[in-house]
């Protein structure tokens, strides 16, 4: 394939654009479902981990399915993050691993409660992070985020 969408692109081939692939090849696992959480409303898989990362898919407030939901924002906030634990622990990671997190709220006056539930379980690691106002279906927030696989990190920050 040709791209052609940008001037300094004209008759480059897209292929070498890409990364090579990782030495050894790379191995991609993907989770489908998660063992005691609620199933994923759509066709997708509930956490990719790819070359010692961990790319999760959006998680909601659902504690069963849409319609077992917390009442309130705050206890939306803390089983939405649980959810997403949940997801990083099959994967082989955990919260202490994030290192990116999107959210996506409903209302821009859920932002400062969003903050004060969050710092409950991201604490002083504070990853980084983009939160940003949509209009989202059945659920007052999504949050993803992307972590390091757990042995990786330890890896990692070896001397």
């Amino acid at each position: 394939m040709t791209a052609t969408h940008h001037p300094s692109l004209a008759g480059r081939n897209t292929a070498d654009l890409l990364p090579a692939a990782p030495a050894g090849g790379g191995t991609v696992r993907r989770i489908a479902e998660i063992p005691g959480g609620a199933a994923a409303v759509g066709p997708f898989s509930q956490a990719v981990v790819a070359n010692g990362f961990v790319f999760t898919a959006g998680q909601i407030p659902a504690v069963s399915g849409l319609d077992d939901q917390p009442e309130s924002f705050a206890d939306q906030v803390r089983q939405t993050i649980r959810n997403l634990e949940s997801v990083l622990i099959a994967a082989g990671s955990g919260l202490e691993h994030v290192v990116k997190v999107n959210t996506y709220l409903t209302d821009p006056g859920q932002l400062e409660e969003y903050n004060r539930v969050y710092v409950e379980f991201f604490g002083a690691a504070k990853p980084a992070r983009t939160s940003v106002c949509v209009s989202l279906w059945g659920v007052s927030l999504e949050i993803e985020c992307v972590a390091v696989v757990a042995g990786e990190a330890s890896a990692a920050e070896a001397p």
